[in-house]
């Protein structure tokens, strides 16, 4: 039987027919298994690392000449690197910073202060300002846990400190704790506080395999829910140490290498973990530094000799290291210049987890949400700072700070000014041009350099005249307290 042209014009019409129906139907189970990944991911794991003194200059994917971090570099490669993100300068303005999303001057925690080691100040959760990220991120569903260092809180005084600062579990370096000898340990033979033991010394232990295997076992008990985990890692803080992978290291050169690499050891573990566990794909990864790295340690950056800039308000001291990545979610590959400082990290974590801020919670941060799940292009920052140098004291109410006004740096995507004691602008820097911060532009006529100074006045102007106080409620003196 002859089939004629028009039947085969008809039948070819029903197979294209055909295939564009198994195409759209194809098309429709892809957009929903799409949709399904965004649904699962809307309360995304998050885990937050941040390293004791690391520069960028100790971090290969940012030009470090003498060291390889293949762990923190495959973060960067397959997420953001930031180069414009700030820490406050120290460590204990940092870390109520980031926890806070409030600059030290609010909190009154301007200067650096081993509160363990008087055993006078603690960070009060009784006060509305002090509220943590961790408490925050519980409301919304979230298991919490912490594991590192503190150096906040005096457990002797308040034991369960950190679960009334909203974390589930903890294993945690006391802190400097005079009167308890084994406590300055945080390496070898540490002296750790739990849940479960209070504060102890785990013989023959390294301190940083603890910390890093109670995250690992709270991912494996947690991983159907939602996580926050907040690892503030010990390294690389002093006294420079050999690590049980390099026992034999001597120098503080050698050693501070054998630690950076040890760090990314760990950074490797707990990505390994996760996807073990099978949830990398639903955990948002932040990798950051609480300031630049020790002045004793002299490292190189792209060919050039760089000095530890901890403590210093230079870019070497508060301009460092931040990746974020998530597979699927956070965009791989990506290098940006967004401004972003440790305040941000709070409002940004409620946010991913899907809730708001209350609206009597005052926060100087904002979230950089949008820009990592690619909603905005950039930041919705136009300046960060870094506040937190010069050194606190005791008189008769407590912890008083350094100074009344503490000295601060404030930075956008192009310039730079330094700002002393008395709220006066005493550099400026044109970072793009200068970012060693050599020529100092405060006297220059051009005109973009006095719009510069012109807006970063009217910044200053918007801080108190004076910095607060920390928050805390006074107790009667223990027999461990400075005399």
């Amino acid at each position: 039987m002859k089939i004629s042209s028009l039947s085969v014009l008809a039948i070819l019409l029903l197979q294209l027919v055909f295939q564009v129906e198994v195409y759209a139907a194809k098309s429709d189970i892809r957009l929903q298994v799409a949709d399904q990944k965004k649904s699962e991911i809307q309360k995304p794991n998050i885990l937050f690392i941040m390293i004791d003194d690391l520069g960028k200059d100790w971090v290969s994917c940012y030009g470090a000449d003498d060291i390889k971090t293949p762990n923190i570099d495959s973060l960067a490669t397959g997420g953001m690197k930031f180069h414009n993100a700030y820490s406050m300068g120290s460590c204990s303005p940092s870390r109520t910073t980031l926890l806070t999303g409030k600059y030290p001057f609010r909190t009154g925690w301007v200067s650096h202060w081993d509160v363990p080691r008087w055993g006078v100040g603690y960070f009060d959760w009784k006060k509305k300002g002090n509220t943590s990220f961790a408490r925050l991120m519980k409301e919304l569903g979230y298991a919490t846990a912490v594991a590192g260092k503190w150096q906040i809180n005096d457990f002797r005084v308040e034991p369960i400190a950190l679960k009334k600062h909203g974390f589930d579990d903890w294993a945690l370096w006391t802190g400097f704790e005079t009167g308890t000898p084994p406590s300055d340990k945080r390496y070898k033979d540490p002296y750790i506080n739990t849940p479960e033991d209070g504060s102890r010394t785990y013989d023959g232990k390294f301190g940083p395999d603890i910390y890093t295997e109670r995250l690992l076992k709270f991912m494996r008990t947690h991983k159907d829910e939602p996580m926050c985990l907040y690892y503030p890692m010990p390294l690389l803080h002093r006294p420079f140490v050999p690590t049980p992978d390099e026992p034999h290291a001597k120098g503080t050169l050698n050693r501070h290498k054998a630690m950076v690499r040890y760090v990314d050891k760990m950074v490797g573990q707990l990505v390994d973990e996760l996807d073990e566990l099978g949830i990398r794909e639903r955990t948002i990864i932040f990798f950051a530094s609480d300031n630049g790295t020790d002045v004793l340690i002299n490292g190189s950056l792209n060919g050039k000799k760089v000095k530890g800039g901890k403590g210093t308000q230079n870019e070497a001291g508060v301009c460092g290291p931040f990746i974020v990545n998530c597979p699927g979610t956070v965009p791989a590959g990506v290098e940006t210049d967004a401004l972003t400082d440790l305040s941000d990290m709070l409002p940004t974590f409620v946010e991913l987890g899907g809730g708001k801020l209350p609206e009597d919670l005052i926060v100087d941060g904002k979230s950089m949400a949008p820009l990592i799940l690619e909603r905005e292009k950039d930041s919705a920052r136009d300046w960060i700072m870094a506040l937190s140098f010069g050194k606190a004291r005791l008189d008769k109410l407590g912890i008083l700070p350094g100074q009344t006004f503490g000295p601060r740096v404030i930075r956008d995507k192009q310039f730079k000014v330094w700002v002393d004691q008395k709220k006066q602008i005493t550099r400026l820097h044109n970072l793009k041009k200068d970012p060693a911060e050599e020529k100092n532009l405060l006297s220059s006529k051009q005109r973009e350099h006095r719009r510069a100074i012109t807006k970063f006045q009217e910044i200053v102007k918007t801080f108190p005249k004076t910095d607060g106080r920390p928050l805390y409620e006074a107790r009667a003196a223990n027999s461990w307290d400075r005399k």
